[in-house]
């Protein structure tokens, strides 16, 4: 499988090594991690640096290594996942899986969600070790499985059986964060210090049923159309909390003048609304960190097709800001809908109320100094991440795989999406920053 010869000197060719994962197939389901997570364990061996194998199914494993460091600081924790989501019924202008080198990107499922990242956390950690660098505190390097089926495979079940691997962690690096977002003719780096909850709701209508030859008028099914146009007009109700309010605030103070002011006025709820309608697309990734938010993933109606059903289910994937409670979400979608839409919380998956920035300040240091001029600004992602399961042990995770990206370039598009691809000189870039993180740890720690 591999296209580059096996030994320590692999960290000279991020790029390489992340050709090499992208060509293990783990799409998720069913994942088949294992012969990937061998072919890592097996650069680490050759660099001298042992691994430890964790798994629920032995087909899903989970890698756990060490570099070890001078003891100063709290172990520091890189990880990241080497499943990927499916790309049927997506159309590609190149194979997927065969990492094709094209126009300086590096194309194929995984290239920045997220085996670009663990490229970076591995390659680093084989170049610390290269070149004997002992940071403060040693670095734990885990290679997950399943985070795109929500980890019951992966650091959901690690985190609850073998919590004592992570023993005296308090922070960690992650996905998603450090990639260039331009705006106003600045750029800017966001770092994920956050994360929205998950909070999948079903909600129930009811209506007369009948048999199919025989029209009802205004019955679930109308009903339901009704409830899912207002859900697409409308939003709920706008909630400034704080790194949001931190992120916005540095933006601004980085444009400055007109645009600066503009932003500022995200800020004041009674405005928020509206200044994001004249955002346009700007406004998508600024609009879900102000706002709890739904979208109608499923449906389930009659199983027959001569049967107007007299219940109809919507599955909604609900995403709540933190700070904010399952029963905060069901009350503005009642406040939206009507008090007599049924609405029934399935499954909630809590993250930490707040954000430890202790580590914020040295990690957007590392990226202002690659990148001359741009500006490190917090964020709160609006989907989730592994870090979550870690927060469970108290650690706080930074979303941290930095890539310096041209202006044409769409981060968002590629995340699960066709043709996802990373600029070649990307993955040096984030594989010497992350590298420079860990040599500017212990004094930040």
């Amino acid at each position: 499988m591999s296209t580059t010869s096996a030994g320590a000197e692999i960290w000279t060719r991020p790029a390489e090594l992340l050709r090499d994962l992208i060509r293990f197939d783990t799409t998720n389901p069913p994942g088949n991690e294992r012969a990937c997570i061998a072919h890592i364990e097996g650069l680490l061996a050759d660099a001298g640096i042992e691994s430890t194998i964790r798994s629920r199914d032995a087909e899903r494993p989970n890698l756990i290594a060490r570099l070890p460091g001078r003891g100063a600081a709290p172990p520091l924790l890189l990880q990241g996942h080497v499943d990927v989501v499916t790309t049927a019924g997506q159309d590609w202008s190149r194979p997927p899986f065969a990492a094709d080198v094209h126009d300086g990107y590096i194309w194929g499922r995984g290239a920045i969600d997220m085996k670009g990242g663990v490229t970076m956390m591995l390659a680093a950690v084989l170049r610390a070790r290269a070149e004997g660098l002992e940071p403060a505190g040693d670095v734990i390097f885990c290679a997950l499985a399943d985070e795109e089926n929500m980890s019951p495979y992966g650091a959901d079940w690690l985190v609850r059986e073998h919590s004592e691997l992570f023993d005296g962690v308090r922070h960690a690096i992650g996905e998603f964060g450090g990639f260039t977002m331009h705006a106003g003719g600045r750029r800017f780096y966001p770092i994920q210090v956050l994360e929205k909850q998950v909070c999948t709701v079903r909600m129930t209508i009811s209506g007369a049923p009948g048999h199919g030859s025989l029209p009802v008028r205004g019955g679930a099914m109308a009903r339901l159309a009704r409830v899912l146009r207002r859900l697409d007009r409308s939003r709920l109700p706008v909630h400034v909390t704080p790194v949001p309010r931190l992120m916005v605030e540095a933006m601004a103070a980085g444009l400055g003048g007109v645009q600066g002011a503009l932003l500022r006025l995200l800020l004041n709820p009674r405005l928020t609304d509206r200044v994001l309608d004249r955002m346009g697309d700007r406004a998508r990734v600024l609009d879900p960190i102000l706002h709890n938010t739904v979208s109608a993933t499923g449906l389930r109606g009659s199983d027959k097709f001569n049967v107007i059903p007299g219940r109809v289910e919507v599955m909604l994937d609900g995403r709540l800001l933190p700070g904010l409670a399952p029963q905060d979400l069901l009350d503005e979608l009642h406040g939206l809908l009507g008090a007599e839409i049924e609405l029934e919380v399935v499954k909630h998956d809590p993250g930490p109320p707040e954000a430890d920035l202790a580590l914020f300040g040295m990690l957007g240091s590392v990226l202002e100094d690659a990148d001359p001029g741009s500006i490190a600004i917090p964020l709160l992602m609006p989907g989730v991440s592994d870090g979550r399961f870690f927060a469970r042990l108290g650690i706080q995770t930074y979303g941290f795989t930095p890539m310096r990206l041209p202006a044409d370039f769409n981060f968002w598009s590629g995340v699960h999406g066709a043709d996802e691809r990373i600029p070649v000189d990307a993955v040096e870039f984030g594989t010497s920053a992350i590298t420079e993180a860990l040599r500017r740890y212990g004094a930040a720690a």
